[in-house]
């Protein structure tokens, strides 16, 4: 008999959907949800980096999306054997107590501080800075010390923190707050019992400091002199933490009915995009998965004698069974990657956008027309100049940080700047400057591992940049001096997702064995060139001397100094 299982993977723009055969992998059917709301930019104010989600652009997508794939693909529904849903994060919700999302309740429907805190919000740098002094200095434990001893304005309980002193509305009709993986999975399975509900180990380990040294989240005495609200809410959310291999729960009525599923089928505990996209991608001991997007997640496997208690500095985190259970799952990764192209796009446009809107000359048809072929043909052109500029050429230096630094070293108030601009300087330069600070930056997360003693023997790279963007891909295994293998499967968080699913429903006997069966192949791989490798390590010693300038509190090693 055969067996299906569905992987839901929740982007920054989009949902998506695949339904997949637990035999052999196979990709029967997928579908994409863009979410309206979002693509309007309501509830987002990114001159404060706000920004916001509201829960119906999700609810919305999962009925759509998997809808789809179950029709197209034919198969019986009761042969769909597990689901399993993947998101950003960190990206709490606020819940009513039995856990509806605050934004759909009855006057909080369209309040920002009700929605979906995403991922790149970064309204709360000052209470992370809090949660940074208060950690060191309040007489207990570290509790930062597991999340790379910086926590960031992008996590959990600093995003709470700010969400509590700005809106008192909301913090008092908050029962508790969940992770958008948590929340999308509660939503599905019968059993409502918020204290009872499988909380991700992801989630929790790498974003709200849950760890066993101190018996789950932070100490209650911690959280108090942060704030009393946290202290108080820390008894609504939860004690133990579940790995993504096991069940949350069945479908329930109401859902089986809605996507025309069974009640029969296990819904497996959330994870991460990332996470699940290294297991889509076959991650193994010693190989960083690079998720290359809007932003990065660098995520690596450890084993608990290479790891152990030991610590790595200033990366996002290290937790028992958040990729794969048995071993120590660490992430890292970029606040920005393909959006710091997408600025530099939007920023090209502008004439197009506004100066062509007043333009007598056309009609409105042919405006939009040239418009569309202006913004397609943007990248690729300035992609096919930039490869034409020789590395030796004086080029100028930019910085990644276009939205803050996540690793190493998390620090969202730092800006983004481009030196050695000339009369010379065009368009390709500094589109070509503006990959290589993308590559640069991936470059000092390698290092700082490498540095701490987690040895990187491979590099596989998922998303869509790496699936697009040849340029971009090449640069990357120059600057690391590193081959890249490129995941086949176009879905690979949801694939990873599918198969926890695969797991969970008892198809397969673990992670593991299940990624290797049924996880994506690879076509195409990527190898530093000699004779450029060299000319961009000279280039990096710039990119390292504007970061030292950028923010004082970077220190350039003498070795870097002496090249």
């Amino acid at each position: 008999m055969k067996n299906y299982v569905i992987g839901l993977d929740y982007g920054t723009d989009s949902v998506r959907a695949v339904l997949i055969d637990t035999e052999n992998g196979q990709e029967l059917a997928s579908n994409v949800s863009h979410y309206k709301r979002w693509k309007n930019k309501q509830y987002c104010d990114a001159s404060i980096n706000q920004f916001r989600q509201h829960p119906l652009d999700h609810i919305e997508g999962l009925e759509i999306t998997i809808q789809n794939v179950v029709k197209e693909s034919k198969v019986d529904p009761s042969l769909v054997r597990g689901i399993c849903i993947d998101t950003t994060g960190s990206s709490p919700v606020p819940v009513t107590k039995d856990g509806t999302p605050l934004a759909l309740t009855k006057g909080f429907e369209e309040n920002p501080n009700a929605m979906m805190v995403l991922w790149k919000d970064h309204t709360a740098i000052n209470e992370a800075n809090e949660v940074n002094e208060l950690a060191v200095s309040w007489g207990g434990e570290d509790v930062t010390k597991y999340v790379g001893g910086i926590y960031s304005s992008e996590w959990f309980w600093a995003k709470i923190l700010h969400i509590a002193r700005q809106d008192e509305a909301v913090k008092n009709a908050a029962h508790t707050w969940m992770e958008h993986c948590d929340l999308m999975t509660y939503l599905l399975i019968e059993d409502k019992d918020l204290k009872t509900f499988k909380r991700s180990r992801c989630a929790a380990g790498h974003k709200a400091m849950w760890h066993t040294d101190w018996n789950g989240l932070p100490p209650v005495e911690f959280l108090e002199k942060l704030h009393p609200y946290l202290a108080e809410l820390r008894g609504n959310l939860y004690d133990e933490t579940y790995t993504s291999d096991l069940v949350a729960g069945k479908l329930s009525q109401e859902w089986a009915d809605r996507l025309g599923l069974s009640t029969e089928t296990v819904v497996a505990v959330g994870t991460f995009d990332a996470h699940s996209g290294a297991v889509g991608a076959k991650i193994e001991e010693n190989t960083l998965v690079r998720v290359m997007g809007t932003s990065t997640c660098d995520i690596l496997v450890g084993s608990y004698d290479e790891v152990g208690t030991k610590t790595v500095r200033g990366i996002c985190g290290q937790v028992d069974g958040s990729v794969i259970p048995g071993f120590i799952g660490l992430e890292a990764g970029q606040s920005a990657f393909g959006d710091l192209l997408a600025w530099y796009k939007e920023l090209l446009m502008w004439p197009t956008e506004h100066l062509l809107a007043s333009s007598s000359t056309l009609n409105d048809a042919q405006k939009e027309q040239l418009r569309e072929e202006f913004s397609d043909k943007l990248i690729v052109e300035l992609t096919k100049e930039a490869e034409k500029i020789p590395v030796s050429e004086s080029l100028p230096i930019a910085l990644d940080w276009i939205n803050g630094r996540r690793t190493p070293d998390a620090n969202q108030e730092v800006k983004s700047a481009i030196s050695n601009l000339s009369l010379g300087t065009k368009a390709p330069h500094i589109f070509k400057a503006l990959v290589n600070a993308i590559c640069f930056g991936a470059k000092k997360i390698v290092d700082r591992f490498e540095e701490e003693g987690v040895k990187i023997d491979s590099v596989i790279g998922i998303g869509g940049v790496a699936r697009k963007s040849p340029f971009i891909m090449q640069t990357l295994a120059n600057v690391l001096n590193k081959p890249i293998k490129i995941a086949a499967s176009d879905q690979t968080p949801a694939l990873g997702a599918a198969i926890y699913a695969a797991v969970a429903a008892g198809i397969y006997p673990n992670v593991i064995e299940a990624s290797q069966k049924i996880g994506s192949d690879f076509d195409g791989e990527y190898f530093p060139q000699t004779d450029k490798v060299e000319a961009y390590h000279k280039l990096l010693l710039g990119y390292e001397k504007l970061s030292a300038f950028a923010d004082p509190n970077l220190k350039i090693s003498q070795h870097e100094l002496s090249l």
